[in-house]
């Protein structure tokens, strides 16, 4: 490949838990991409792996004046997850549409936005595709996230929403799990509540593959999770027999019986995140990858083995003190 028709990809949230994967994979391939890592700090690995730094803020819109000239693509994959609703509307709607507007007027050919299936609300969703439901988002995380899309869309995006994304890195799932067996030990609803995952490595092939697959064009909505759903018995049991948490309590509990015990433990995860995380939350995905031509491992648990030193490195997983 020439340098003529190297491409300069612009991407958000290039330091992140997803970002710094979909960066590494094209960091990879120097003869075909540039990657612009847009971030708020110097992102040291990547630069000495040849990226290049673009210093801005999407809290503060006037410093991404100029970020997509000359770029051929755009992957937007940050977004604020947590803090009060002025930061996430900063952040994921005000930014994102200031973002697409710098998009639009630099005539980048190819964008992509990253978002979440919690755009949805409260379920239970049982394998929806896109179109069957409508969004209805309870959190400001969520609600601001939906508005980019709409940014997004115009600017004729590609917009993935995936589910539970699992992996070295992950500062939630798993760790909210620990919390939650902590807070109600048990086996939840009888583990059987199915659920929406995806590797992390899996879900940045899929972005990255936004990039040229002939199927993947915007102006565009997909579902980015596992084909195949997982219960959420099933995740914990694999995840305790890579002694990355502590088994499950053989006890079945009702759902009501687990909402009433979370409430009284004065847990820190909220009953919208336990509802996320052991109720019918999966979404049909099998669409996303038939477009991109890519492959994927028939089981979506597959690769724990891979992350287990890490999540156990990082998880806690033993009762605090008095508790």
């Amino acid at each position: 490949m020439t340098q003529r028709t190297r491409r300069r990809v612009v991407v958000t949230g290039a330091t992140g838990f997803i970002g710094s994967r979909v960066a590494e994979l094209l960091l990879q391939n120097p003869a075909a991409w540039h990657v612009r890592a847009v971030t708020r700090r110097p992102p040291e690995a990547l630069i000495a792996a040849g990226a290049e730094w673009f210093r801005a803020d999407l809290a503060a819109p006037d410093t991404l004046h100029d970020v997509c000239d000359g770029a051929d693509a755009l992957l937007h994959l940050a977004s604020r997850v947590g803090g009060d609703a002025d930061m996430c509307t900063a952040v994921n709607t005000h930014g994102t549409a200031r973002l697409m507007a710098e998009a639009t007027r630099s005539g980048v050919p190819r964008v992509t936005q990253l978002s979440t299936a919690a755009v949805y609300g409260p379920g239970p969703h049982r394998g929806p595709e896109v179109g069957d439901v409508e969004p209805s988002p309870v959190s400001a995380a969520s609600a601001t996230r939906l508005a980019g899309e709409r940014a997004a869309l115009d600017a004729g995006a590609v917009v993935l929403r995936p589910g539970l994304v699992l992996g070295a890195g992950d500062r939630w799932v798993v760790p909210a799990l620990a919390e939650l067996l902590r807070a109600v030990p048990g086996r939840w609803d009888a583990g059987r509540g199915l659920l929406s995952v995806v590797a992390v490595e899996d879900l940045a092939r899929l972005i990255t593959a936004t990039l040229d697959a002939p199927g993947l064009t915007g102006p565009s909505v997909h579902h980015a999770s596992h084909p195949r759903p997982v219960r959420s018995g099933a995740l914990l049991d694999a995840l305790a027999g890579h002694g990355i948490l502590p088994g499950a309590p053989d006890q079945d509990l009702s759902w009501p019986g687990c909402l009433e015990r979370l409430a009284a433990s004065g847990s820190r995860v909220s009953r919208r995140q336990f509802e996320l995380l052991a109720q019918d939350n999966w979404f049909g995905s099998e669409r996303v990858w038939h477009l991109a031509g890519l492959p994927y491992d028939p089981d979506p648990l597959h690769p724990i083995d891979a992350w287990a030193p890490w999540y156990r490195a990082h998880v806690r997983t033993t009762a605090p003190a008095g508790h």
